[in-house]
């Protein structure tokens, strides 16, 4: 395992909601694809990808019943040659009535909730953030959205999420903000915040009619965000319709493989934000293609020459990559 990809960390590889139940999803942690699967009942499965017979993919394939269809428990099937494996990996070969032992190793998952970590066979380092049991347990559950694998290494996804001065430069376009006007930072080891405003240029009265998801955007974008490392970035935002946590995660799928998506949560202060709430999915989506599109036009291997204000972020993320999974100083809050 390469150091590169920290292991020891635990890592969301996904939210219930995005795992219609009986339909396999295919998820990639450390090099190593797996299918995930929730049966019925609410029960979550994850095997390794590949049937071990030939090699076909069975997040490919369907999910059948495997005691009956009032049991509520599924397994799933190959799409090759129809062979159906249990949550422990065994199937039952054509005209044969005995259960084989087990032919692929399950991914072990801990589920808090809606919420499906995985350290992936990895001795666990840090332990899993409360965070998120207490965003479920406060807000709404909006939706997931941006779901993308990106060709860019964990340690430069991370960089670009934790550098606060990019804000008016890739997302011009899509929030107009024109400064950055950063505030403080506070660190707590892998824990930080950091907390900064964003004025915007003001859209006419007519591109808001055209346009009326508009109307959500402040003329200045009051930014918190809550860092919890590696895996973990949460925008906290208010709107005139209530507060908003906006959740980024990242999961290494390969040296130079991440994959990042988002889950949105809403404290509703007034009915009209459950209307609103695609909304804020979309600005999601749209800044998350902003950052993948900028990660592919830059040169990696160029050196810094230039260090400008508030790189604090990227600095605290520095820190802690290198040092990971101990946590130790400098202190970087200011």
């Amino acid at each position: 395992m390469m150091r590169s990809m920290l292991p020891g960390a635990p890592w969301l590889l996904a939210h219930k909601s995005m795992l219609p139940v009986n339909q396999p999803l295919k998820v990639t942690l450390y090099g190593t694809d797996y299918v995930l699967w929730q049966d019925s009942v609410g029960t979550v499965q994850a095997l390794p990808n590949r049937c071990p017979h030939m090699g076909a993919m069975l997040s490919a394939g369907w999910c059948e019943p495997i005691s009956g269809p009032a049991d509520g428990q599924s397994g799933i099937v190959c799409p090759f040659h129809a062979l159906k494996f249990d949550r422990t990996g065994c199937t039952v070969l054509p005209g044969s009535n005995q259960k084989t032992v087990s032919q692929l190793q399950p991914l072990d998952l801990i589920v808090q909730g809606d919420f499906i970590w995985s350290y992936g066979r990895q001795e666990p380092q840090v332990p899993i953030p409360s965070i998120m049991n207490e965003i479920a347990q406060a807000y709404d559950f909006i939706g997931y959205t941006a779901d993308y694998s990106v060709q860019t290494d964990l340690l430069s996804m991370l960089l670009v999420m934790h550098d606060y001065n990019h804000q008016n430069g890739t997302h011009r376009d899509l929030f107009r903000i024109t400064e950055v006007q950063f505030h403080q930072f506070v660190d707590n080891g892998h824990q930080s915040h950091a907390f900064y405003d964003m004025p915007t240029e003001t859209y006419h009265w007519m591109e808001k009619l055209r346009k009326p998801d508009l109307m959500l955007l402040p003329k200045t974008i009051k930014a918190h965000l809550e860092n919890h490392f590696p895996a973990l970035v949460i925008f906290h935002g208010e709107t005139p319709l209530g507060k908003i946590a906006q959740c980024h995660f990242f999961v290494p799928e390969s040296e130079n493989q991440t994959r990042t998506y988002i889950l949105v949560f809403g404290r509703i202060k007034r009915p009209l934000l459950k209307f609103a709430g695609r909304t804020f999915l979309q600005f999601g989506q749209v800044a998350v293609e902003q950052d993948v599109d900028i990660l592919g036009k830059l040169y990696t291997d160029s050196p810094q020459l230039i260090k400008l204000n508030n790189e604090v972020g990227m600095d605290w993320v520095r820190r802690n990559f290198e040092n990971f999974p101990n946590v130790v100083d400098p202190d970087l809050s200011k």
